[in-house]
């Protein structure tokens, strides 16, 4: 039975690079929508609040830590943190619509370039306050989200050199990894609500916020993202019928478990904030 369908697959090389572009076509259709939920729970929840008392709204908000009296750097960060991830969030999936990119390119260099300021100004306002004003887990914690911001400087780089040296394919990749690692934010809460539905919360002290999934979750937030992408370029690259179908199907049980979290924390954590 395996050998007769690899056989079949073998036979279809279209057909399995179809299935695998179209994974990740629905896998992008999803999390695009995942995010845009999360900005309107941004602004829904986090903008009466700036407005009417900048970052002292925040200690009123889901990010009590966001403001320290008399810590003006800190809290500067905070703010900072809280409004350019409207524009991660929200600009980020607007960067990887080929209509969009195509069809109008001025647009699409402009909010690429505000996207890549806002994550890098966004990742190093996030480093200083994880280091000065810790963060739930532990240290832990504080090293996996700070390899995230490292990989936001990095892929961040790469992405911009490649635009400026007009390699279209080589920035197109980097964009891609830079989208994952700057909605590591993102793919946390996504992540653990998806979890918490599935399990009950097995392997998290709710307490300490610490255990074993939390920790897993830390870095897996960014890191299995990226090694998924790799694994989906080199079987886009090479073409082979049972490498593209196998990375399809990881793709699709990802979309499914991405959707799940999406649900979850939408009725469970963002409609109740706004």
């Amino acid at each position: 039975m395996t050998e007769a369908v690899a056989n079949r697959w073998a036979l279809s090389p279209v057909l399995a690079g179809r299935t695998l572009t179209g994974a990740a076509r629905l896998w992008f259709v999803v999390a695009a929508i995942g995010h845009w939920i999360f900005l309107a729970y941004l602004f829904g929840h986090y903008g009466p609040l700036i407005v009417a008392d900048g970052s002292k709204g925040l200690v009123e908000s889901a990010m009590p830590s966001g403001h320290v009296p008399g810590d003006t750097l800190g809290n500067a960060a905070a703010l900072f943190h809280i409004l350019l991830a409207t524009i991660i969030i929200g600009g980020g999936p607007l960067q990887l619509i080929p209509g969009i990119r195509n069809r109008y390119p001025g647009f699409h260099r402009w909010l690429g370039r505000s996207y890549v300021v806002a994550a890098v100004v966004s990742a190093a306002a996030g480093l200083y306050m994880i280091w000065t004003r810790g963060t739930a887990g532990g240290i832990w914690t504080q090293l996996a989200m700070s390899g995230d911001g490292v990989l936001i400087f990095i892929c961040a780089g790469f992405a911009l050199r490649f635009a400026m040296a007009r390699n279209i394919v080589r920035h197109r990749r980097w964009a891609l990894r830079l989208f994952m690692v700057a909605s590591a934010v993102w793919l946390f809460r996504v992540s653990l609500m998806g979890w918490v539905a599935l399990t009950g919360g097995i392997g998290i002290d709710w307490d300490t916020f610490t255990g074993p999934f939390v920790y897993f979750l830390g870095f897996g937030q960014y890191l299995v993202p990226l090694a998924v992408l790799e694994l989906y370029f080199r079987a886009h690259d090479r073409g082979e019928p049972g490498s593209q179908l196998a990375v399809a199907t990881v793709i699709g049980a990802l979309t499914l478990y991405m959707g799940l979290g999406i649900v979850t924390a939408t009725m469970g954590m963002w409609l109740p904030r706004i």
